[in-house]
């Protein structure tokens, strides 16, 4: 059976042989580790680990989809089950952030930002956040999403800080609520999952996602004409000036190299 013509605009899955439900019990083979990643010219897949992409989108827009947009979508539609009236906190504004807002602001949900930067808080204010919290500024951000929330803090947390940050966000987190742990950007700090007892609430660990995920994160953004936010396109002989772009953290939203 063929999933494709020729000429349809398609993009691979992160992992190939996971279409749906939980992982085989063997490891998943991953683009970039073990298996060869997409910075080439071209690249074959197996129809079974490709997916059509928005038709609203442009190649450049898709391709911030496989790994950061299928992470964003698991973490707030399939564990956190983001409802209309929810409250979002989304650490930091890079590529999984950014596009966790846009998904949560789609499902009528009031997202919470924070930044070290007020630049990219008011550019994130643009994008839809509705409550910009500054690290830098206010260190115990915290106290200040427990101060904004009136005490019941946030429903879901994405939290890509890691040990640095996890203390932080078990104490932003409200009754019942989902933290989901998708990076490890930072180190130190207290990890003990105590705060999360005496709030009843859960911590989820995040890798991207299958391919039945992607191909619903697709309908949904196409249904909501959602547009990903991207920084800087470099093109493709400046492919390690973008890598070094990108690890200075300086970018909002997505960086992406063109072929």
């Amino acid at each position: 059976m063929t999933r494709f013509k020729a000429g349809d605009r398609v993009a691979g899955a992160f992992f190939e042989n996971w279409v749906d439900g939980p992982p085989a019990a063997e490891a998943r083979p991953a683009l970039g580790s073990p298996l060869d990643g997409t910075l080439v010219e071209f690249r074959l897949f197996n129809e079974r680990d490709a997916v059509m992409i928005p038709g609203n989108l442009s190649f450049a827009e898709a391709a911030t989809l496989p790994c950061a947009g299928v992470t964003a979508w698991h973490a707030l539609m399939v564990i956190s089950r983001v409802k209309p009236g929810d409250s979002v906190l989304c650490l930091g504004t890079g590529g999984v952030s950014m596009l966790a807002l846009q998904f949560a602001k789609a499902a009528g949900a009031r997202v919470f930002i924070t930044s070290s930067s007020d630049d990219k808080l008011k550019r994130a204010q643009a994008a839809g956040a509705d409550e910009m919290i500054n690290y830098k500024k206010t260190p115990d951000w915290e106290k200040e999403v427990q101060r904004i929330s009136g005490g019941r803090g946030v429903d879901h947390i994405v939290e890509v800080g890691g040990t640095g940050t996890l203390a932080k966000s078990f104490q932003s987190i409200g009754f019942r609520g989902n933290v989901c742990l998708i990076g490890v950007l930072t180190s130190g700090g207290d990890t003990s999952p105590h705060p999360l007892m005496l709030r009843g609430a859960s911590l989820h660990g995040i890798f991207v996602g299958n391919r039945a995920m992607f191909e619903d994160m697709n309908r949904a953004i196409e249904v909501n004409r959602i547009q990903p936010i991207i920084d800087r396109t470099f093109p493709f002989d400046q492919a390690r000036e973008a890598f070094e772009y990108h690890r200075s953290q300086s970018h909002f939203g997505k960086v992406v190299i063109t072929v």
